[in-house]
């Protein structure tokens, strides 16, 4: 995205336009390739919010980061806006009203010009700030990730404790995609439920239970009720879903037979 925001700065920094529709119509695809970083920026940002990245130290920096382009990248459409705005048109006037003449046309263009150059120059420096913020973050990415490879827990403490069944697993993949803890206000309070973001159902003793192997984590400074808590999977449960997915237990059994039947067959 970077390279993107640097080569729609490169444009508007050198558009060149005479006031009136000549300069609408060179506004126009700016505005609107702007707009479109913008919602990129912002599809983004909820990416990375939802991602694993933010059980890696250092990731709040870089949301912080994202959110800044996606704010950068909207004040420069809002500056080729007021760009849009402050062009004169060249419209009929009212009735009973003279319409312009040359004079009068040539006036309006030369008030407008500084109107609109100044908004011009802030969307060239908001776009330099999203192109910079984009740099930043890749390179932060990078770095937090090597630095959490470096730290992640050697391989006698990744395999401490029982492995996970079937159905754990299936649960933490679940999570990996989001959750949150929260508790119903319809079935009573003080007993959390475990929702996901594709629908996967999760009992709350199997959060528990990846919760203290340490797989997942829910953040604590949100409350139960008012939104949930998000639910993160940690470093050490994106290495057990590395591991392939455990074999489903039997559990059905054949029934024995009646002890009358074993006589009988005994007898002959």
């Amino acid at each position: 995205m970077a390279y993107a925001f640097e080569a729609l700065k490169a444009r508007v920094h050198s558009v060149s336009y005479t006031p009136g529709t000549n300069a609408l119509r060179h506004l126009s695809p700016l505005l609107l390739q702007t707009q479109d970083l913008t919602a990129a920026a912002l599809v983004r940002l909820s990416a990375l919010d939802n991602s694993t990245y933010t059980s890696v130290a250092g990731s709040r920096a870089g949301l912080e980061l994202m959110a800044s382009v996606v704010s950068s990248s909207s004040l420069a459409g809002t500056d080729l806006a007021h760009m849009v705005f402050a062009n004169p048109y060249e419209g009929a006037p009212f009735a009973g009203y003279p319409a312009d003449d040359e004079a009068v046309r040539t006036v309006r263009h030369a008030e407008a010009i500084p109107q609109m150059n100044g908004p011009l120059d802030d969307a060239v420096h908001q776009l330099d700030l999203c192109a910079i913020g984009c740099h930043y973050l890749a390179h932060g990415i990078t770095e937090d990730l090597t630095t959490a490879r470096k730290n992640k827990p050697t391989a006698v403490q990744q395999t401490t404790g029982p492995a996970l069944t079937a159905a754990q697993y299936d649960a933490l993949t679940a999570l990996s995609g989001g959750g949150h803890l929260y508790e119903s206000a319809t079935r009573g309070l003080g007993v959390p439920r475990v929702a996901t973001t594709d629908g996967t159902r999760v009992s709350i003793a199997t959060y528990r239970a990846l919760e203290k192997r340490g797989l997942v984590t829910h953040d604590t400074s949100t409350s139960l009720r008012a939104g949930g808590q998000k639910i993160s999977v940690t470093e050490q449960g994106q290495q057990a879903l590395a591991q392939p997915r455990p074999a489903a237990r039997l559990t059905t059994q054949v029934a024995a037979r009646p002890k009358t039947v074993v006589a009988r067959a005994a007898h002959r």
